[in-house]
């Protein structure tokens, strides 16, 4: 539940797109009764101010926030938002034909019919299909020992009629009979569930509104375990539904006091544990309570104690721990069910390796971290901590991770694989031979050659001497110096992969590097990089980017001005810390649904998130300190009398996490004093939230927007 780039959790939404010529026409046809504006709107300024800590902040867009949210009905609000969203077609008018071009692009590299690798998971085995022309996946399954194909759901059928979708949870009972399921349809992020009896082709009247969670089922398929939503979108509960009967009836097994923490459940390796666990962005706390009668006595691993994180699973009644208790780069303890909170190290915290998790199997568990950045997955011996054999991969720079492996009992790992240049790949590491076996690589239909391309991994000396790593893809024959794309995230320790993307090739075969910025509050490199990026060193993120940006224009790779940014949701309040602090580095600047009103936010109790982010940001409202600090940074708060960069902001009115009051303010005051003419364009997706549109054309079409943007921006559009 954090401001994470929406990239990086939720690939799976969906959205209707009119084809471009339609959308052409639907476009001509609203100029004839709405034409098209002159002028880009100036928010009316409203006198409101607050003190605190002594210090009194002017904030004239604060009616910009709807204060009957969430309900979102002040005719001025709407009324504004539209007519920004006017003004965005206005200008992009003269770029339709680009967008459009990019677009086809973009689409042009997608196999539509396409289709994930099956895997088996008890009797059966199951996949999910893309078919031709569709915007979302059909689910699959056939037995095991052999048979018919089964279609199980079909995201199209569920989505229809709606302006959005987005499916949640799947899980499909251990008998294989029923399939439970969540999704939304309007990007608030608060799913319903709904129960199919796979037999039948029937819903069962069992319906679970305001979910935020997993559909775990337990006790013989007769129970599932689930988060409800409450009013402040947090999920503070684990509940449970006896199939069947009123949901007024479900069981509250348990519930968080502490505002902050955020409440999730899921089985344990051997399915005979449900694991309910609770927690912020420092502390957690673990509890266990039987499958087979989650009614039962819990049992609480350890006691919660501030800044220590824990996470555990259970074989043969032994519980493994990962922890931070002692190393920031985490150790591996276990203990015994009887003495659950006594912790015997199996793998000691390490300076140079960050081990990020671990997964447990009959005969071997596995371990995932980085060393040196780069992603490590390693088969340990249960008998022999130091028996470690280590999954070699063939470049110098990659993305890999566990897949998906959802049976106990192995002989095999499905991994998933990619770099800068290597498009996505799904193997098979088959165990007693320690062999990869490519099951399948990503086509892009259009067609791809790899050797056009080169990736380089490079570090960059930040001004206070830190050593920032960059990864970076261009054409093999590109000049140097020419326009370069940086990205970066740089938050929540997400570390952003050096992973490939189809997309961007867009901007790379026009002769466009494309730069990955590794910044602290990533973990990137461990824990403690990511530790130096938040709280009262929050500034080292914006400074690395602005330090990296800077080398590369001095390594040669580009110019002061040929620079387009990106970033999205906290990756967005960099982008706003960035255009306030050095706004000429900057071509072009693309900031997606972004965390920009970080001090209003952060004093917001009544905000979903807000109790929770205190440990990320600081608690403006109880220290002075954290009050004056953010303020010193907060993008809305910052703006200045000064020319900035031509920018594009985004933003989605159902949004639960940058709630859309955020880049709709921050847009109107930068309208009111920045000395420029350069663009400033904003996109409020009126029915969605935020990851914007769903759908995978849907998605590629607004990516072709930004695209177009960065490209006639940069003056490389044609």
């Amino acid at each position: 539940m954090k401001r994470i780039a929406f990239a990086a959790f939720a690939a799976a939404t969906g959205l209707a797109v009119l084809p471009p010529a339609i959308a052409a026409q639907t476009e001509d046809q609203t100029s004839v009764s709405n034409p098209a504006p002159t002028t880009p709107p100036q928010a009316e300024k409203r006198d409101h101010s607050y003190t605190r800590h002594g210090i009194t902040i002017e904030d004239p867009y604060h009616w910009l926030k709807d204060q009957s949210y969430p309900k979102i009905d002040d005719q001025d609000v709407l009324d504004h938002l539209k007519a920004e969203n006017a003004w965005f077609e206005a200008r992009m008018a003269p770029r339709r034909a680009l967008v459009d071009t990019l677009f086809e692009e973009l689409k042009g590299r997608v196999k539509e019919d396409d289709s994930t690798v099956p895997q088996k998971d008890g009797d059966w085995v199951y996949w999910s299909e893309f078919e031709e022309g569709k915007e979302y996946r059909k689910h699959y399954r056939r037995p095991a020992a052999g048979g018919e194909a089964e279609l199980i759901l079909d995201q199209n059928e569920l989505a229809k009629g709606k302006d959005y979708f987005r499916l949640g949870a799947l899980s499909v009972s251990d008998n294989g009979r029923y399939l439970a399921y969540s999704s939304d349809d309007n990007g608030s992020e608060r799913f319903t569930a709904r129960i199919k009896d796979l037999e039948t082709g029937e819903l069962l009247d069992d319906v679970i509104p305001e979910t935020l969670s997993g559909l775990t089922w337990l006790a013989g398929d007769t129970m599932i375990a689930y988060g409800k939503a409450n009013e402040k979108w947090r999920v503070d509960n684990v509940r449970l539904h006896r199939i069947g009967t009123d949901i007024a009836e479900d069981i509250e097994i348990y519930r968080e006091e502490d505002e902050g923490f955020r409440v999730g459940s899921g089985l344990s390796a051997q399915e005979d544990w449900l694991v309910i666990a609770t927690g912020d962005n420092e502390t957690g706390e673990v509890r266990l309570v039987r499958a087979d009668n989650p009614t039962g006595e819990q049992i609480l691993v350890k006691q919660r104690r501030k800044g220590v994180e824990y996470s555990v699973d259970i074989r043969v009644g032994t519980i493994f721990v990962h922890t931070n208790d002692n190393h920031v780069n985490f150790r591996l303890a276990r203990a015994s069910l009887d003495a659950p909170g006594d912790w015997e190290t199996v793998i000691t915290g390490s300076d140079d390796f960050y081990l990020t998790g671990f997964s447990l199997f009959k005969d071997f568990y596995v371990t995932e971290g980085r060393l040196d950045g780069l992603d490590q997955i390693q088969l340990r011996s249960y008998d022999d901590p130091a028996d470690m054999a280590p999954i070699a991969f063939p470049e110098a720079s990659y993305s890999a991770g566990l897949s998906n492996n959802p049976e106990y009992t192995v002989d095999k790992l499905r991994l998933a694989y990619e770099s800068m240049v290597t498009p996505d790949s799904v193997y098979d590491y088959h165990v007693g031979s320690e062999e990869l076996e490519l099951l399948k690589q990503q086509e892009i239909p259009s067609g791809y050659d790899a050797s056009k391309y080169k990736t380089e991994r490079l570090t960059v000396t930040a001004r206070d001497g830190t050593r920032i790593p960059v990864s970076v893809v261009m054409l093999k024959d590109r000049p140097m110096g020419g326009p370069l794309h940086l990205y970066a995230y740089g938050a929540y320790g997400y570390a952003v992969p050096p992973g490939f993307s189809s997309a961007r090739l867009s901007l790379v075969d026009r002769g466009m590097a494309y730069a990955i910025a590794h910044i602290r509050g990533g973990d990137d490199l461990g824990r403690e990089w990511y530790l130096q990026g938040k709280l009262n060193e929050r500034t080292n993120t914006f400074n690395d980017f602005v330090d990296v940006a800077k080398s590369l224009v001095d390594k040669g790779y580009t110019a002061k001005g040929k620079i387009s940014a990106s970033g999205g949701s906290a990756g967005g309040e960099l982008m706003g810390v960035v255009v306030n602090t050095d706004p000429d580095l900057w071509g072009a600047v693309v900031s997606h649904v972004p965390f920009v009103d970080v001090l209003n936010t952060m004093q917001d109790e009544s905000l979903p998130l807000t109790p929770g982010e205190w440990p990320e940001w600081g608690n403006p409202i109880e220290s002075k300190q954290a009050f004056a600090y953010i303020l010193s940074y907060s993008p809305y708060d910052q703006v200045a009398p000064q020319d900035y960069p031509p920018m594009l902001v985004t933003a989605g009115l159902n949004d639960p996490r940058v709630t859309y009051w955020e880049p709709a303010k921050w847009v109107a005051k930068l309208r009111e004093v920045k000395t420029d003419d350069n663009e400033l364009l904003l996109k409020t997706n009126m029915g969605a939230g935020h990851g914007g549109k769903s759908g995978r054309f849907a998605s590629l079409y607004e990516t072709a927007e930004e695209y177009a943007f960065i490209l006639w921006q940069l003056g490389l559009a044609r």
